[in-house]
């Protein structure tokens, strides 16, 4: 399996995007992207994530973070996905969700190829993480994460955005605190 883009060192920052299988839109419901920020905070509180910005778009998210306290950041990306794929299959089947049937057929037809016992495969295998190199490319990359809603005209500020670390770098209300760089 290739490394190029997994967090294989510990301490360092990384650029990460994990995606759901078949970009299927399951961040759309609130109930959704609130499983997703628990679940961050979680890692924050138990799991030495240290996260610098961050996005949850329609079917993907965007972390700026790293690992702290000898956690290593693949393993916390492994924890975080097993834990949430549970939790979003439990959500459409518990919440009101009219795309219900066809969300869990897809992801249980997306599950089939497994050899292990596994009914649903929420996530891509993997996370696409990019090691971060330098003030530059911080700065690139905080600047994609808060323009992603923009790019997909949800919002036309990127702090109008309430599910991204936009609005802590404007001082605004929201969900996940996260640590604010000088992004000069």
């Amino acid at each position: 399996m290739s490394t190029k883009y997994k967090a294989t060192t510990t301490e360092d920052c990384y650029f990460v995007t994990i995606t759901t299988v078949g970009w299927i839109d399951v961040f759309t419901r609130l109930n959704q992207k609130q499983n997703i920020i628990n679940a961050l905070q979680y890692c924050q509180e138990n799991k030495g994530l240290a996260i610098y910005a961050y996005c949850i778009m329609s079917s993907h998210i965007h972390l700026l973070c790293r690992a702290t306290n000898d956690f290593i950041l693949s393993n916390i990306m492994r924890d975080f996905k097993k834990f949430t794929s549970k939790k979003i299959i439990q959500i459409i089947n518990d919440e009101p969700e009219s795309r219900r049937e066809w969300m869990l057929d897809y992801f249980k037809k997306a599950s089939e190829h497994f050899q292990k016992e596994q009914q649903y495969k929420v996530w891509q295998n993997g996370y696409h993480a990019e090691h971060i190199f330098s003030n530059k490319f911080i700065k690139q990359k905080v600047d994609y994460i808060h323009l992603n809603p923009v790019k997909e005209k949800i919002v036309t500020l990127p702090e109008d955005y309430y599910f991204s670390s936009a609005r802590n770098y404007a001082s605004l209300e929201n969900e996940l605190e996260v640590i604010l760089l000088d992004l000069f």
